[in-house]
C-alpha cells in the first residue's frame, strides 16, 4: 500500500521509515502541510501517518481534504502533545490515533489494523450489493457497511465490546443487533443506563441484594442474574462509579459475583456490551474510567458514525420515518420537496438519528400539506436545534449586518450562526481553538459546522 508519512522532523521521518522496513508498504515522507497537499494529489496514498504540529499548518486540517478523496485513504494521526486531540481527529475522519513516542511494534500494529479496515471497506464498496439495514439499524453508506461487518464479527464471538458514538447515533440498536445475531438471541437482552441510576443503588441494580439490605425481607436479583445466558448492555459506562468498575471487571474476568450484603458467591453466564458517548481515552486519562476495565471492554471496538458522516443515509432514514409516522398517524402520501431533500443532506444533525426521527414525527403531525418543503423543515430544525454557539455570539466582535433580502432584516438561523463563528475565527486571527473558547464550545463543534457548510 502507498503510505504517506507527514512529519515535520526529518529525523523522525527516517525513524518511522526504518520501522516500516520489510512490511511491504511503499513509504513516502513529507515534512510540511503544503507538501502533504501536493502528495495527496500526486501520490493518492492508501495510508497516511499524520503529525498534527506542522510548520505551515495544522495536520487536522488535512483531514478535510482526505475525506473528499475517492477512494478515501486511512489516516492515523500522531502527536507528542497528549491525547487531547484524539476526539477531534476521530470526529474529523481519522481512523486511529498514536501518542508519541511509540515503538516500531506499536506503529506496525496500528497501521496494519488501519490497512485491514481499509481493505474491508474497499471490498464492500466493490461488491455493489450494499445492505440498507442490519436488524434494527438502517443505512447503505460505506461507513455503515463496515459497522455491519463488525457487528456480525462480534455476534459470532464471546468477546466484550465497547461501542462508542455521539448521542443519538444508535449505540443501543447496535448492541441489540449483536445480541440478536448471536447464539444468545433466545435469552434476554437487558439494557441499563449507568448515568440514570443513583451511585448508591447501581451496585444493587447490577448484582442484587441479600436479605436484610435496606430492610428487604427477601433476596433481590440484580440485572446480572436476570441476564444469565443472555446479554447485558451497559450504556454510558463512563458514568459508573469508579470503585464499582473494579467489581464489574472482576465479574467480566471470572463470571462470578456477590450480591450486596452477601458473602455467598454466584456464577452467571452473561455477555457484557458497553457504550459511551464520550472519548473513553480522555475519560481514562481524567481518572473516571479504570484503565484495566477500558482494555477489557475494548477487545473489539465499534464506533457508530454520526449522521453527518453517513452521506445519503439521511435521505434513506428520513423516507423511512416519513412512511412509518404517516402510517402511524393515519396520514398517507407525504414526500419531501427537492429543496427539503437538499437541506436534509446539508444540515449536520448534531442530535443524529434521534433528532432526525423526532423532527420527521413533528412534521407529519404538524404539516397541512403532503409535500414538506424547505421552510417547513427549517422551522422544525430551528425548534429542535440547541445551536450551541448562539448564546455566546455577543462575547466576540459584532457580526456583519444581516442580509435583509430574507425580509424584515431576518436571515436563516444557520446563517446567523455561521456569521458568528466566522467572526470569532477572524477575531482570533484564524485560531479555531481560541475562537472555540470565546464561543464556549468545543473546537470539534466549529470544525463540524465548517464541514457542513461545504457540503
Amino acid at each position: 500500500m502507498k503510505t504517506l508519512i507527514v512529519e515535520d522532523s526529518s529525523t523522525l521521518c527516517a525513524i518511522y521509515e526504518a520501522y516500516l522496513d520489510d512490511t511491504g508498504y511503499e513509504v513516502h515522507a513529507v515534512e510540511t502541510f503544503t507538501g502533504a497537499l501536493m502528495a495527496l494529489e500526486s501520490l493518492k496514498p492508501d495510508l497516511i501517518l499524520l503529525d498534527i504540529e506542522l510548520p505551515d499548518g495544522n495536520g487536522l486540517d488535512l483531514l478535510a481534504e482526505t475525506v473528499l478523496m475517492d477512494p478515501q485513504p486511512a489516516v492515523v494521526v500522531m502527536t507528542g502533545h497528549g491525547i487531547e486531540f484524539a476526539d477531534q481527529a476521530i470526529e474529523r475522519g481519522a481512523d486511529d490515533f498514536l501518542g508519541k513516542p511509540f515503538d516500531a511494534s506499536r506503529l506496525r500494529v496500528t497501521l496494519a489494523n488501519a490497512a485491514q479496515r481499509l481493505e474491508l471497506t474497499q471490498k464492500l464498496s466493490k461488491l455493489g450489493e450494499l445492505r440498507e439495514r442490519l436488524g434494527p439499524i438502517m443505512g447503505a453508506s460505506s461507513v455503515m457497511q463496515a459497522v455491519y461487518t463488525t457487528i456480525e464479527s462480534l455476534a459470532s464471538s464471546r468477546a466484550t465490546a465497547l461501542i462508542t458514538g455521539e448521542s443519538g447515533t444508535g449505540k443501543e440498536l447496535a448492541a441489540k443487533a449483536i445480541h440478536d445475531l448471536s447464539a444468545r438471541a433466545p435469552s434476554d437482552f437487558i439494557a441499563i443506563n449507568c448515568a440514570a441510576i443513583p451511585n448508591d443503588l447501581i451496585e444493587s441494580e447490577l448484582f442484587g441484594e441479600a436479605p436484610g439490605v435496606r430492610g428487604n425481607l427477601h433476596a433481590r436479583d440484580g440485572l446480572i442474574k436476570q441476564s444469565d445466558g443472555g446479554t447485558l448492555f451497559l450504556d454510558e459506562v463512563c458514568d459508573m462509579p469508579y470503585e464499582l468498575q473494579s467489581v464489574l471487571l472482576r465479574f467480566i474476568q471470572s463470571g462470578s459475583f456477590k450480591p450486596v450484603g452477601s458473602d455467598n458467591e454466584f456464577v452467571a453466564d452473561v455477555r457484557i456490551l458497553a457504550a459511551t458517548n464520550r472519548d473513553p481515552l480522555f475519560e481514562m486519562r481524567e481518572g473516571r474510567l479504570r484503565e484495566d476495565l477500558f482494555y477489557r471492554l475494548h477487545v473489539v471496538p465499534l464506533r457508530i458514525p454520526p449522521l453527518r458522516e453517513r452521506g445519503d443515509d439521511v435521505l434513506l432514514l428520513s423516507g423511512h420515518y416519513l412512511k412509518v409516522f404517516a402510517e402511524q398517524e393515519g396520514r398517507q402520501g407525504f414526500a419531501f420537496s427537492e429543496d427539503a431533500r437538499r437541506e436534509l443532506r446539508r444540515y449536520p444533525w448534531p442530535g443524529n438519528v434521534r433528532q432526525l426521527e423526532n423532527i420527521i414525527h413533528r412534521l407529519v403531525l404538524m404539516s397541512s400539506d403532503q409535500t414538506i418543503d424547505y421552510e417547513q423543515l427549517r422551522v422544525a430544525i430551528m425548534d429542535s436545534d440547541t445551536l450551541d454557539a448562539a448564546p455566546s455570539v455577543t462575547r466576540v466582535a459584532a457580526a456583519p449586518a444581516a442580509d435583509t433580502r430574507h425580509g424584515g432584516g431576518v436571515e436563516p438561523l444557520w446563517l446567523t450562526e455561521k456569521r458568528a463563528i466566522q467572526t470569532a475565527i477572524d477575531y482570533c486571527d484564524g485560531n479555531v481553538n481560541r475562537a472555540a473558547g470565546l464561543l464556549e464550545v468545543a473546537p470539534s463543534t466549529i470544525y463540524r459546522k465548517i464541514q457542513s457548510w461545504k457540503s
